[in-house]
């Protein structure tokens, strides 16, 4: 999705500069097994390498989990802007391991275009996992929502 940041995703947990031009940044990806963990590495090393770092290193950290509750209130609004529905926020989790509710009656779905929360779920899986199709029922349009993790 190149309208928002990887920060404003909640991806970029850290980053460490030291003075002789090294920098270590961590990323949480937004699912463990996503696609593009390795791209997303190179294109972050590239960038730094760009504006003067000479040694860059892009860690992973998987704990805590991402979490969609991670995204910036910039990068929901880039989001819906740019016909993505935003995923909502997540209700306080319970403590130990609980199941993953990819549907039911807490994922609230607003349309991009048009703000209408009468949606059909088309495809629960999207261009990417990340996201799932819905179809608004009040004016037509297809669109990809961002799933609540």
């Amino acid at each position: 999705m190149p309208v928002v940041t990887l920060a404003d995703l909640g991806v970029v947990r850290g980053v460490q500069v030291s003075g002789d031009g090294c920098v270590v940044v961590t990323i949480t990806p937004t699912y463990t097994g996503c696609p593009a963990i390795e791209t997303i590495r190179g294109d972050i090393a590239k960038a730094l390498q760009c504006h003067g770092f000479r040694d860059v290193t892009v860690n992973l950290s998987f704990s805590p989990a991402w979490s969609s509750d991670w995204i910036t209130a910039e990068g929901r609004r880039k989001l819906i802007q740019n016909g993505y529905s935003a995923p909502s926020q997540q209700p306080q989790r319970r403590v130990g391991p609980v199941p993953l509710a990819l549907t039911g009656p807490d994922r609230v779905v607003t349309c991009p275009r048009c703000g209408s929360r009468c949606n059909r779920l088309l495809a629960e899986f999207g261009s990417t996992l990340c996201k799932a199709l819905y179809q608004c029922s009040t004016c037509l349009e297809p669109f990809d929502h961002i799933k609540e993790i």
